[in-house]
This record gives structure tokens, C-alpha cells and sequence, in this order.
């Protein structure tokens, strides 16, 4: 991969971060402020980023599942024309993430960068750490807001209702217990999961991220055999942070990270799910399979050294899911 040190950009020839026995330990995010609709501080950070159109900026690349999170955000709660975007080049190479030219890259409009990276240093001169997607940018006070795509769907959720946000809660109280625990086993056996599988260096760590890997899809489509979404009559948190991972699945995950017990598309419930999701209004052209598939067998040397990216699977995500008659 590569990082920042004393905010000199250094890159280690693609070095995955591994703990002890040979795990993908995943690095910490660093910016950890918070939009809020008059500017208080939220539940980290600092106070004086208020919600206001106009001022703040996102970065994503359309690869990465924890970028496309907030990109879906953007388009649910109708913040297209609030919040301006950046979409990166595909290729993870020796600068990281880059606006070099390519197709269905957004230049950096707003900062001139050639490099994410260059973002991190201006926020922060002296910054050590990962320059990872997404980022979200306050043009006012020229510096990151968040990097952390958790707490950025959150803010997008509601602390832009009050100056011409999309209807939509999609975290309400009365649900918030249920969409956590369901969030907390997802991320770690799933979302982060088909990483630890992907990213493991011995046998003994890949066989312990694949096992609860697939009992989670499992419970995942036992519990979708009769329920159109996880926790509602309409999709929630837990369903697009769900949905991210999902959508590579058959593409990526499976053949390029060995997760290889069972295709999504061998899941009755779960697929056509997915497939649901897919179809929402506004969250298909956040999906791009091109950037998607080119950035993971492109930039993973140590995974795939030849670089080439396989034609298939052919999948209609746009084919009839069957799903709108099923009660909660």
C-alpha cells in the first residue's frame, strides 16, 4: 500500500497491513468531525462545521465499497446540488488514488489535486497515516471533515434536513438498536470480512475469516425468505452498508479474494435483494462494475501479479426481483 509520514507521501510497493498470524488488520480513519445542522460539535471531533449548501466537497472512488456508501447517501437525501464531488481514477498504484484522466473520473474541482493524498497534507502539513477514500471536505475552513464513511452517511441522514434535504430517515431511533447489532456482525465478517479473507498470508487466517464470512450470508438470506428489507418495510443503514458488499461479491470477492464457498448468485433471497437495492431510486448509476473490477485485479499486485481483469461474471442486476409483495 502506501501512507503518509511527516507528510511525505511514501509508497511500499504494495505491502498489506497484517497482524500477528498472518490477519488483515484494516488502519484506523483519523478525521473524525461532524456536520451538524448548526455547527455544535457531534459525538467526536470538533464544534464548526454546520450544515450549509454549498460548502462542503466529497471524494470517492467508485471501487471502494465504503466510498460508495456515502455516494449513495448523497443521491438518497437529494444532496447532489449541496454537496460537490470528485470521483478518483481506478488504478490504487504508486501514488494511491489519483485524478488522473480516465473514464468516469471527476477532477478535483475544488483543490486542483493530482493525488488524495495531497488533500490529507493540506488539511494536515505534518499528517501520518492512510490517504483513504472517502473524504469529506470543508471548503470554508480548508480541511477534512471525516474520512470515515460510517459517520459520513449518518451526517448526510439528517444534518441536512433543515436547509432542503430529501426526505428519508435511515436510521430512526425506534430501529437504531436492531440496525447496530446487525451493522456490527456485518461489517465484521462481512464487509470487512471478504478483506481478512483476501488479504491473509496464511492458510490458517484465510480459513478463519471464510467460515463466519459465509454463515453471515447464510443468516443473511434465512432471514430475507420472507422479508422484503432486514429491519423495515423499506431499506435502512443496515441494508446499504449491507448492499456495498453485496454488489462485488460474484465479481471481485469470490474469485479475486478466494471467497469461493458460494456465489451470491447462488442465494435465492439474498441476490434478488441485491438486486432490489440496485433498483432503488438513485442508487444504480452510483454503481460502476468497470471501475470496480479494473481497480481490484489492477491494483492488487500481491493478489493478482499478472493484473488482468476476467470478462465475466455476466449478472443483470436490473432483472426482475420479485421482492415488492413481501411484508416486513
Amino acid at each position: 500500500m502506501g501512507m503518509l509520514i511527516d507528510g511525505t507521501w511514501h509508497f511500499d510497493g504494495g505491502v498489506i497491513p497484517v497482524g500477528p498470524g498472518g490477519s488483515f488488520v484494516r488502519p484506523e480513519t483519523s478525521f473524525r468531525h461532524w456536520i451538524t445542522r448548526d455547527g455544535v460539535a457531534g459525538p467526536s471531533g470538533e464544534a464548526g462545521f454546520p450544515a450549509e449548501a454549498g460548502r462542503y466537497h466529497l471524494y470517492v472512488s467508485l471501487a471502494c465499497p465504503w466510498a460508495s456508501r456515502t455516494l449513495i447517501y448523497r443521491s438518497l437525501k437529494g444532496l447532489t446540488r449541496m454537496i460537490g464531488l470528485s470521483i478518483t481514477h481506478w488504478l490504487w498504484a504508486e501514488q494511491g488514488w489519483t485524478f488522473s484522466p480516465g473514464e468516469g473520473v471527476v477532477p478535483d474541482s475544488r483543490n486542483g489535486a493530482s493525488f488524495l493524498h495531497q488533500l490529507y497534507t493540506r488539511a494536515h502539513a505534518t499528517y501520518s497515516g492512510r490517504a483513504s477514500v472517502p473524504v469529506l471536505w470543508d471548503t470554508h475552513r480548508n480541511t477534512i471533515v471525516s474520512n470515515e464513511s460510517a459517520d459520513i452517511i449518518r451526517m448526510f441522514n439528517s444534518a441536512f434536513d433543515g436547509v432542503g434535504a430529501a426526505a428519508g430517515d435511515y436510521y430512526p431511533e425506534p430501529l437504531r438498536a436492531e440496525i447496530d447489532a446487525i451493522n456490527d456482525r456485518v461489517y465484521a465478517t462481512l464487509n470487512n470480512g471478504v478483506y481478512k479473507a483476501g488479504f491473509a498470508v496464511t492458510q490458517h487466517a484465510y480459513e478463519a475469516a471464510v467460515a463466519p464470512l459465509f454463515e453471515t450470508l447464510d443468516w443473511l438470506d434465512a432471514r430475507l425468505r420472507n422479508r422484503r428489507f432486514l429491519v423495515a418495510d423499506t431499506p435502512m443503514e443496515c441494508d446499504w452498508r449491507l448492499f456495498t458488499t453485496l454488489i462485488r461479491f460474484d465479481a471481485v470477492y469470490y474469485g479475486h479474494f478466494k471467497c469461493n464457498l458460494r456465489r451470491l448468485s447462488d442465494y435465492l433471497h439474498l441476490s434478488a435483494y441485491t438486486r432490489d437495492l440496485f433498483q432503488w431510486p438513485g442508487v444504480a448509476e452510483t454503481v460502476d462494475m468497470n471501475h470496480i473490477k479494473r481497480h481490484y485485479y489492477m491494483s492488487h499486485k500481491k493478489v493478482n501479479p499478472t493484473g488482468i481483469v476476467p470478462v465475466g461474471p455476466l449478472y443483470d442486476f436490473g432483472a426482475p426481483h420479485g421482492r415488492s409483495d413481501l411484508a416486513l
